[in-house]
């Protein structure tokens, strides 16, 4: 059983464990990247990222820690001068595997195990997703998105249905008060319709009061005319 068994001994003795993990720790310090198994991979991500950490406080106590473990002065130098400024605001996780296939001889597992910060080419394609969004969707991808389209689309007609009726209530509150103000403007109108007529009384009363006047002179003309022809006719008769 392996009750309690949390280390990978990589059938190795202790100190041939500590002695191989040391020289792989500083081998990815000095190059950023190194090629090996799996397994070993795996412990070496545990044995040299606390030591990254470390480097964080750069002290003589730290550089005399992590070279108790390190045993090389370039690859001590090489982590607080150059690796420390990388990795200042990265909390933890400096290190990635990547899976390459399986060796030729025994078919084992092989990886490769890098420093995070200086992979350019993942960070600049990191960049390059950030910048542009992927159009390359799945089925079950293409089936959420119709349903959030179909779904959408039904928001939408609610939406403007909504508004529609709010704006089918607003024109009946505002119908009575535009008939309101038609009413009142109307007013005026019809005020005024009776000052027109009697405008018109006024400019006909005198012309009602002189037709008897012409109506006079003309009897007067026919009564003369009348007497002269009476005058006429008793010349004659004489």
């Amino acid at each position: 059983m392996r009750h309690g068994k949390t280390n990978n001994h990589l059938g190795r003795t202790a100190s041939h464990r500590k002695a191989m993990l040391a020289n792989m720790a500083a081998s990815l310090i000095m190059h950023k990247k190194i090629s090996t198994t799996i397994a070993k991979a795996k412990e070496l991500r545990k044995y040299v990222e606390p030591l990254i950490t470390k480097s964080k406080d750069d002290s003589t106590h730290s550089r005399r820690v992590v070279f108790s473990y390190l045993q090389s002065k370039e690859a001590v130098t090489e982590l607080f001068r150059e690796v420390s400024k990388k990795i200042a605001d990265r909390p933890g996780g400096y290190t990635r595997i990547l899976k390459t296939g399986f060796r030729p001889g025994d078919a084992a597992d092989l990886c490769i195990i890098e420093l995070v910060d200086y992979n350019q080419n993942l960070l600049d394609a990191k960049d390059g997703k950030k910048g542009k969004a992927s159009t390359r969707r799945s089925r079950r991808g293409a089936s959420a998105t119709a349903k959030k389209e179909k779904t959408g689309s039904k928001g939408e007609l609610a939406e403007v249905n909504a508004k529609a009726k709010k704006a089918a209530i607003v024109d009946e509150n505002v119908a009575p008060e535009v008939e309101a103000e038609a009413e009142v403007v109307a007013e005026p109108e019809v005020i005024a319709e009776p000052a027109v007529v009697a405008e018109s009384e006024v400019v006909a009363e005198p012309e009602a009061v002189a037709e008897p006047e012409v109506k006079a002179e003309t009897e007067e003309a026919q009564g003369d005319g009348s007497d002269a022809e009476t005058a006429e006719e008793e010349k004659k008769e004489e």
